[in-house]
């Protein structure tokens, strides 16, 4: 299993309409093959300055991969993600085993 996260900031006034917007343009990336677990989160913590997460799980490094391809999320990266989010941070993990 990989979960896939990023935590963001956009350059949109929080609140505004065009935040609004972005996250239910967003809601689509739920919906491609392979997506488990699809979250939109909101940041309460003062300790950085992003203010959402997405988090979302897939089954393989195959449907992960298939994800990354697909046509719904390159064109929400190409079309809304880069010119709508301001910063960052992209975290994908495996659950560790206890053997490590």
């Amino acid at each position: 299993m990989i979960r896939h996260t990023v935590a963001f900031r956009l350059r949109h006034a929080p609140g505004s309409e065009q935040e609004r917007e972005f996250l239910r343009a967003a809601l689509a990336l739920a919906e491609i093959p392979g997506v488990e677990r699809f979250e939109q989160l909101r940041q309460t913590s003062g300790k950085n300055a992003f203010h959402f997460g997405f988090s979302m799980e897939f089954a393989d490094e195959a449907a992960y991969t298939r994800y990354n391809a697909h046509p719904t999320h390159t064109g929400f990266v190409a079309e809304r993600w880069v010119p709508e989010v301001e910063d960052f941070l992209e975290l994908d993990y495996q659950p560790l085993t206890g053997r490590e």
